[in-house]
């Protein structure tokens, strides 16, 4: 295909989208030297309303709202188990915990390959006994746990779930354990005794969302103060945290500040 082109003024081509192309040496604007190509004043346009949509990525109209809360929806599917195979390193991980870890069958909830991304859900009381084995099992050696995080999905039963992303230095590999626990009884085995590192990660995810770490050698806060009341990262949390006043005036939260035009 041939991109269509026309004379412009200075002896320049001018393509359909707006680059100039000098004739030479002698061109006026000196662009010749910055690659051979310029924008024109037409070629940058906003674009309009009809372009952009109704509604932006989270579902919440346009208009003149400014604080990035108004009208946020949320969009989540529950995972499904992807079947075998699942492709590349995943069946060989997978059958190799399998093979290594007596509860694979009752303690595994399902298998989840998505975006090429492998996520092993597993029970919460399971959780020290499955990082111990990816550890420990020659054929899987996931020496490090990269981080503990937090999620809170409010709409479902077992609404707090903790994250476990664990990295094999030995065979450059990286995999999800994930386990979700409920409102009323956010207890999780802690698993600083398998991974050091799990400490600082698990005491912020305690802190953030409330998800209590069994076992922990010293769940305390570590982002916010030790008295504080709440925990800031749950959904059902206030917007904006604490008043804060500034020369005098009073910062509402972002969902209640006013709206610019």
């Amino acid at each position: 295909m041939t991109e269509s082109t026309h004379s412009s003024e200075g002896g320049g081509q001018e393509t359909h989208e707006g680059l100039v192309q000098p004739a030479g040496e002698h061109d006026p604007t000196g662009m010749a030297s910055t690659g051979g190509y310029h924008l024109t004043p037409s070629a940058v346009v906003p674009p309009s309303a009809t372009a952009r949509g109704t509604s932006d990525m989270f579902g919440a109209a346009f208009g003149s709202d400014t604080s990035g809360f108004g009208g946020l929806v949320e969009k989540r599917a529950a995972p499904v188990s992807t079947p075998k195979p699942y492709g590349g390193w995943f069946d060989e991980a997978t059958d190799a915990l399998e093979a290594a870890w007596p509860g694979f069958a009752e303690h595994v909830l399902r298998v989840v390959v998505d975006r090429g991304e492998l996520t092993i859900y597993v029970t919460p009381e399971s959780i020290a006994d499955v990082a111990k084995t990816l550890r420990d099992e020659p054929n899987l050696r996931f020496e490090l746990l990269s981080s503990v995080s937090g999620v809170d999905y409010p709409a479902e039963q077992t609404r707090l779930h903790a994250v476990y992303h664990f990295t094999s230095m030995t065979y450059r590999r990286r995999l999800r354990v994930e386990v979700a626990v409920t409102f009323e009884d956010p207890h999780v085995p802690s698993v600083c005794s398998v991974y050091p590192t799990a400490d600082f990660q698990e005491r912020e995810a305690w802190d953030m969302f409330g998800i209590v770490f069994d076992g922990h050698p010293a769940l305390t806060r570590i982002l916010m103060p030790d008295d504080w009341d709440g925990h800031p990262q749950r959904k059902d949390y206030p917007l904006g945290g604490i008043p804060v006043e500034y020369k005098g005036a009073s910062i509402p939260p972002p969902d209640e500040r006013r709206a610019y035009s």
